[in-house]
């Protein structure tokens, strides 16, 4: 039954002209493995905590060279590279999410740029940026990237693969079907990256000026900056593959964690692990960290593999209704390729080098006073005692940009708030400060304000009279 869904599909996918035989014979692949059943499960007895030889702790590296010289040489060795397939839909904008303003009208792309020309100015060293698109993300991107062109890094784009989503219950791409335009095909996941690069030319043009390693991250991560200490471990240590991981909170529970496996080192995710284990995976006793997918990987390593079409990664099946059409799109995850590169290791890094922003409550917290900008990267303020950031939680008034900003004649100080709720139809006047916990919610049918420089600390505000 398998092989004959398989070879109807086959038929149907190479009458697709949209789409290159590169991308045909991955996608093939891709679904030729989710027939087969082959997906292999963890054995939850064979789980262990992995040593800090696999997963090394931040402080225990060693200080790169000081010397500005070595230090370029160092540089000269990396590209990269932002994952920057996604849209801002979430946040209620069109485009790629990496050109929503973050900071003193920097967009997320403007601060990536300016952090890698700060790097080249300081040290003479030529560090190019990467931006993997998604067929979403590409168009808009391109236009985006005119305006660096006289600046002194290389800015290259390429982009990810284009799958045809598959109709669920004929089990046919959806464009063979008539759905021609781009709700048709979908991208296929982080995981794609490593032939995609490979695909795009990309690969071999950067092997061929010198460089050993890409530094992977996600264009809405903030903390996300080139660390000379970790560049500096994995060429002396020759490891092809580094995943850096933070400790876990209660808010990080679901995110994928790195074991030890057969002797080799693996990101276990939620979907993976067995109905019974649930509780114990999402407890941050056993498992105390996840993966920040920031990731380093040798170059050399990733053509190895994708020739030898050795990156089997996990299939992750995310099954979708569009326009009233059940649909299925398999993708894979960049972090789950760990276990086949070798000397892979895992360092816990500080909480700081993982702040996306997912929502506009991240945003509030980078937009505030518990953050300044230099040089284009974003430091945590020092006055914040309190190693983590406050929870803060806005209620669907402020859940698109626009409406979020327009809430706010400035964002409040929030160097001592410990958590926020917001509800209802907020307004929030200038030079507010919050403390502590806060609960503000207005009324169904009532516009609440909260004055310019009021000063609210560990309150329940319900109305104008609590103020």
């Amino acid at each position: 039954m398998a092989d004959e869904k398989l070879a109807k599909l086959r038929e149907a996918v190479a009458g697709l002209s949209q789409t290159s035989d590169s991308e045909k014979s991955g996608f093939i692949s891709l679904v030729a493995r989710y027939l087969s059943g082959e997906e292999e499960h963890v054995e939850w007895a064979k789980i262990h905590t992995p040593t800090d030889e696999v997963v090394v702790p931040y402080d225990t590296l060693e200080a790169p060279p000081e010397d500005l010289e070595e230090t370029k040489k160092l540089l000269n060795k990396l590209a990269v590279l932002k994952l920057n397939g996604g849209l801002g839909t979430t946040m209620g904008c069109t485009g790629p999410k990496s050109v929503i303003e973050v900071r003193n009208g920097f967009t997320f792309l403007d601060l990536i740029v300016i952090q890698i020309e700060s790097l080249n100015k300081k040290y003479g060293s030529n560090v190019p940026l990467l931006l993997m698109n998604s067929f979403n993300t590409h168009e808009d991107t391109l236009k985006i990237v005119e305006k660096y062109t006289n600046s002194n890094i290389e800015v290259h784009t390429f982009n990810q693969s284009q799958y045809p989503r598959v109709v669920a219950d004929e089990f046919l791409p959806w464009p063979s079907k008539g759905k021609t335009c781009k709700d048709g095909w979908y991208p296929p996941g982080h995981g794609d990256i490593f032939p995609s690069l490979m695909n795009s030319g990309k690969l071999d043009l950067l092997l061929s000026q010198g460089k050993e390693y890409v530094f992977i991250a996600n264009s809405d991560n903030l903390g996300a900056i080139v660390d000379m200490k970790i560049l500096n471990h994995l060429i002396h240590k020759q490891n092809e593959y580094c995943m850096e991981v933070t400790p876990k909170t209660l808010a990080d529970v679901k995110g994928g964690t790195l074991i030890s496996y057969e002797d080799k080192v693996q990101l276990l995710e939620i979907a993976q692990v067995p109905d019974a284990h649930v509780n114990e995976f999402k407890s941050i006793e056993k498992f105390k960290i996840f993966n920040t997918n920031n990731l380093w990987v040798n170059l050399k390593a990733i053509k190895r593999l994708v020739e030898a079409d050795a990156l089997k990664m996990e299939i992750i099946p995310n099954p979708k209704e569009v326009d009233g059409v059940k649909v299925l799109q398999l993708e894979t995850a960049a972090g789950a390729a760990i276990r086949f590169f070798d000397h892979a290791i895992g360092i816990n890094v500080p909480r700081s080098r993982f702040l996306p922003v997912k929502a506009t409550s991240d945003l509030q917290l980078v937009q505030s006073d518990l953050y300044t900008l230099v040089d284009g990267f974003v430091t945590r303020n020092p006055a914040r005692t309190n190693p983590s950031n406050p929870s803060i939680e806005l209620g669907p008034e402020f859940k698109k940009v626009g409406c979020f900003l327009g809430r706010f004649k400035s964002i409040p100080s929030i160097v001592e708030l410990d958590t926020l709720k917001v509800s209802g139809d907020v307004w929030f006047g200038s030079s507010i400060t919050l403390k502590g916990k806060v609960t503000i919610t207005a009324q169904p049918g009532v516009k609440l304000e909260i004055p310019d420089g009021a000063v609210i600390e560990n309150k329940d505000i319900n109305g104008p009279e609590d103020l």
